[in-house]
C-alpha cells in the first residue's frame, strides 16, 4: 500500500512576507515617481477631532426607494459587520474651519444666510456636495491625511442608536394603497421641522455612545451614497436597481436625497418629503495604508 506523506501547509509568516515586500515596493515607487507626494500642501494643519468606532455588526436598513408590485415597500435590513475601525469627526466641520479653504481659493463660500456668533464652534451650513468634495480635497492636502465624505452606511456605523428608521412600517403583503399614503402621510407630519432650526454650537444636541457629536441634531450631514429606485418582485428580489449619482442621500433626522449642488435644502432641491433644517458636512479618515495611493490612481483617472 502507498504512504500518503503529509506536507505542512504554508506558514502564515511565508505568506505575508511576499505581500509586506509588494506592499512596500509599490509605496517606493509611488513616491519615486511622483505620484505620491507624503508631505502637506502649504502650511500643515492640526488635525480635526476624531472619534474611533471599533468593528462590530449591526442592523442597517438600506438606502433608497423600494417598491414591490409597484407600491412602495421598506427597504431591508440587513446585518452588517465591519472589520475595521472607523475613524470619523467627532464634530462635523465649522464655519471657521471651513473659511480656510475658501480663503485659500480651494472651496467655494458658503450660500449667505446665517452668521454665526462664533464661527470657531458653529458648524458650517449652506454648503453643498460639491462643496464637501472640494473641502476634503483641500483638507487631505493641508493635513498629509486622506479625508473623505462618509457614506450612509459608514454614517449608520458610527451613529449608531441615533441613525433614523425611515421604515413606513406596512405590511409588505399589503395592497391597499391608503395604507402606504396614511403611513407616509404620519411619518411625514412626524418630520416637521424643528422649533429651533438656527444651527447651534458643537455639543449642543450631546453624544452618542460611540462618543460622536451632535448627529440628528438640526444640521443633516452629507454622503456619497447615490440616491436609488429599487424594484422588487413578489419574492422581494431585485428586479432592477437604478442609482441617480446627481443627487445624494444627506442623513439626520431623517434621510434626505437632495440634488449635489443644492445648498440651501428649504430653497428646494430635496427630492422628496420634508426638507433637512440645515445641511453640513463631517469626514472621515482613511486610515489604510495605500489610501494615498488610491487617492492618486482616481485622480488620474483610472477606475477603481
Amino acid at each position: 500500500m502507498a504512504t500518503v506523506t503529509s506536507r505542512p501547509g504554508p506558514s502564515w509568516a511565508s505568506l505575508a512576507l511576499p505581500a509586506l515586500l509588494f506592499a512596500a515596493l509599490a509605496g517606493a515607487l509611488a513616491m519615486k515617481v511622483d505620484l505620491v507626494d507624503p508631505s502637506p500642501t502649504g502650511p500643515m494643519l492640526a488635525e480635526p477631532r476624531t472619534v474611533e468606532i471599533a468593528p462590530r455588526s449591526f442592523q442597517y436598513r438600506d438606502s433608497g426607494e423600494f417598491f414591490r408590485n409597484g407600491f412602495a415597500v421598506d427597504g431591508p435590513v440587513k446585518t452588517v459587520t465591519v472589520r475595521r475601525p472607523l475613524t470619523i469627526m467627532k464634530y462635523q466641520v465649522t464655519a471657521a474651519d471651513y473659511a480656510r479653504c475658501v480663503a485659500d481659493d480651494a472651496c467655494a463660500p458658503a450660500e449667505p444666510g446665517f452668521v454665526p456668533a462664533d464661527p470657531a464652534d458653529t458648524p458650517v451650513t449652506g454648503v453643498s456636495y460639491d462643496d464637501t468634495i472640494a473641502y476634503a480635497g483641500w483638507l487631505s492636502a493641508r493635513t498629509g491625511e486622506v479625508w473623505t465624505l462618509p457614506t450612509d452606511r459608514d454614517l449608520a456605523f458610527a451613529a449608531g442608536s441615533r441613525f433614523p428608521d425611515d421604515a413606513l412600517g406596512v405590511d409588505i403583503d399589503s395592497t391597499n394603497p391608503a395604507d402606504r399614503w396614511l403611513a407616509d402621510y404620519r411619518r411625514e407630519a412626524a418630520r416637521k421641522a424643528s422649533r429651533d432650526p438656527v444651527p447651534q454650537p458643537l455639543g449642543r444636541f450631546g453624544e452618542n455612545e460611540h462618543g460622536l457629536a451632535d448627529f440628528a441634531g438640526n444640521i443633516w450631514e452629507w454622503t456619497t451614497t447615490c440616491n436609488r429606485r429599487v424594484n422588487l418582485d413578489k419574492g422581494g428580489r431585485v428586479v432592477n436597481d437604478v442609482s441617480s449619482c446627481g443627487i445624494y442621500v444627506a442623513s439626520g433626522k431623517h434621510r434626505a436625497a437632495l440634488s449635489s449642488f443644492v445648498r440651501n435644502p428649504k430653497g428646494g432641491g430635496c427630492a422628496v418629503g420634508v426638507p433637512p433644517d440645515n445641511v453640513g458636512f463631517r469626514l472621515i479618515k482613511d486610515t489604510r495604508w495605500y489610501a494615498p495611493l488610491l487617492v492618486a490612481l482616481r485622480d488620474r483617472g483610472f477606475p477603481l
